[in-house]
């Protein structure tokens, strides 16, 4: 709403976003030339606020890596997903906020989890959990790490402490819903 009634301070972070969201249905159609564009589009849309503003460096840097992670493309989205965590991190030290809705150091775990490298995605959430905190996504992505690394009792306390989280919320996203899900197996109700 605030891109459409030309408020510049909007435009970053819709292109962001949109940019995310056609990142997910790229990795779902395995990068297929298509799905790329929406992509390519918002990286565009980010070109003229990245030369100015390091915050849409990284931006367009997050977005950038989404390409070679939804071709599954390890090497490249590997340098990219370097840089993109070197311009958070520029960020956080000057005591400046991560990117909105999902940080780079978040990302990095979640691009990690699209190639199924779990040891890695662990890695990148231990680290997103250090720099950013404990968010939904950390807590969500670290979940996701554990369970691919056969890891099921972490996995069981750490979709818990996203139900925790969440609480008493109505409604149940699919992320929450893969949460209860998980934490029904016998593994994880079995007393320790």
């Amino acid at each position: 709403a605030g891109e459409r009634a030309g408020g510049g301070s909007a435009a970053a972070p819709g292109a962001y976003l949109r940019g995310l969201g056609a990142a997910r249905d790229a990795d779902a159609k395995f990068g297929s030339a298509a799905s790329l564009l929406p992509i390519k589009l918002a990286i565009a849309a980010l070109d003229r606020i990245a030369a100015t503003d390091p915050v849409g460096r990284a931006m367009q840097m997050v977005l950038r890596a989404s390409i070679p992670a939804a071709q599954h493309e390890r090497p490249e989205m590997a340098l990219l997903i370097e840089e993109m965590l070197r311009l958070e991190a520029l960020q956080l030290e000057a005591k400046l906020p991560p990117l909105p809705v999902l940080s780079a150091h978040e990302a990095a775990g979640y691009f990690w989890l699209q190639l199924h490298l779990y040891d890695e995605a662990g890695r990148a959430f231990d680290e997103a959990a250090r720099r950013i905190g404990e968010t939904p996504h950390v807590l969500l992505g670290a979940a996701r790490a554990s369970a691919g690394r056969r890891d099921t009792r972490l996995a069981c306390a750490q979709f818990q402490r996203l139900l925790s989280w969440w609480g008493s919320r109505p409604g149940s996203p699919p992320e929450i819903t893969e949460a209860r899900g998980f934490v029904t197996q016998p593994l994880c109700t079995a007393a320790p």
